[in-house]
Parts: C-alpha cells; sequence; structure tokens
C-alpha cells in the first residue's frame, strides 16, 4: 500500500529489456515493494546508489513506458505504524491517460486530462485520483475528461513541471470506487445492492 506522497525524485541509469535500474537517494532492500510513477514495482538487486526493479511484459504493456527515463517518482511502500497521508493507493495502474490542457491561473494550475470512457465512472468529482504516483483531487469529471488543480508547491516537487499538452500519465483511479462498482455489476438481480448499503460500505473504510 502507498499514499500517493512521492519522496523522492529518482534518476533512471538504464532501461534494458525488463531490468529498470534508477540512482536514488533512498535505501531500498532486496525485495521491497516501489511505486515508480505509480506502478508497485520489486526491488530485484541493489547497489551503492541505487537499485533495480524487473517490468514484466504485461506491466510495459500498461504503463507509459516512454515516462521511464530522465527521473521518475519513487515511494516506498508503506510499513506498519507509518503515518498515513495521501489516501490509499495500491500502485496497481488502471489506465493511460492523455493531458490535453494546462491553464496557468497564477496561484495554481488546471490540468485536463483524457482516459478511456470506460474508466470515467471510476473518478469522481472531489475524489482521490493518482497520476504518476502523485495523489490528488479530482475537481471535475466530464464524458473522457477529468480536471485537477495543481497548486505551485506540487507543480514545483514534482514531474508536473515536466508534462505539457499531449504528455501521457499513468493513472490509477479510486480503489474504492472500483470495489464499490465491481460488487453491484456482479450481484444478482434479486441480491442486488440498495444505495444505503452502498453509503454504509464507503463509510466504513
Amino acid at each position: 500500500m502507498f499514499t500517493g506522497l512521492i519522496r523522492e525524485i529518482a534518476t533512471v541509469k538504464s532501461f534494458v529489456g525488463a531490468t529498470l535500474s534508477i540512482k536514488a537517494k533512498y535505501k531500498a532492500e532486496l525485495g521491497d515493494s516501489i511505486a515508480i510513477n505509480g506502478a508497485c514495482l520489486t526491488v530485484t538487486s541493489v547497489n551503492n546508489d541505487g537499485f533495480s526493479v524487473e517490468l514484466s511484459p504485461e506491466s510495459q504493456k500498461h504503463l507509459v513506458i516512454e515516462n521511464y527515463k530522465n527521473e521518475v517518482h519513487i515511494e516506498a511502500a508503506m510499513a506498519m505504524g507509518d503515518r498515513f497521508e495521501g489516501h490509499v493507493v495500491q500502485g496497481h495502474v488502471d489506465a493511460i491517460g492523455t493531458i490535453t490542457d494546462i491553464k496557468n491561473l497564477g496561484n495554481s494550475y488546471d490540468v485536463f486530462i483524457k482516459v478511456d470512457k470506460k474508466h470515467i465512472d471510476f473518478i469522481v468529482p472531489k475524489g482521490s485520483i493518482t497520476i504518476d504516483g502523485v495523489s490528488l483531487t479530482v475537481n471535475d469529471v466530464n464524458a473522457d475528461t477529468f480536471r485537477l488543480t495543481i497548486i505551485p508547491h506540487t507543480m514545483k516537487e514534482t514531474l508536473f513541471k515536466t508534462y505539457k499538452k499531449g504528455s501521457r500519465v499513468n493513472v490509477e483511479t479510486d480503489m474504492f470506487a472500483r470495489y464499490v462498482s465491481h460488487i453491484i455489476k456482479h450481484q444478482t438481480q434479486t441480491d442486488s445492492l440498495s444505495w444505503g448499503e452502498v453509503d454504509a460500505m464507503n463509510a466504513s473504510f
């Protein structure tokens, strides 16, 4: 489990075949789970200045591979007893989004991202979303796009400062929205959940 709070912007040393080698201040251990641009990956080797992870063909198929160069966001998995911030992030990328517009509002930036329509139901206004590993709040949701507002601190301290119109990003939608949708979808006609039960389910998390 992760929180979507970026702990470090690390440097990609190489990405050859399935092996991604990272230079980082974070001292990883063999077998650690680390979210890199929002994707949970396992540390397969450790060296003096960083670590390496493996990306299976399945992972490479569902991630924005062109962003695994130069610099990447990293966040180590939470340990039991860690302070919980951000929101509940699994490190499971659901979709690839495309930035359609970035508007400088002076004291913030509006970022518009397009995704396949099948993912829109899991993106909730004022709910949480993870973009390349960054925990953010959704402002508006349309037919196939959603709007985020990025404060200057986040813009400066993350790779959002490098994004532009047309940039692609890893998107992890809200975990609870996915779970509730899955449960409702698979209920029979005679055993369906009421909206009251759905609200109670959400309130329990």
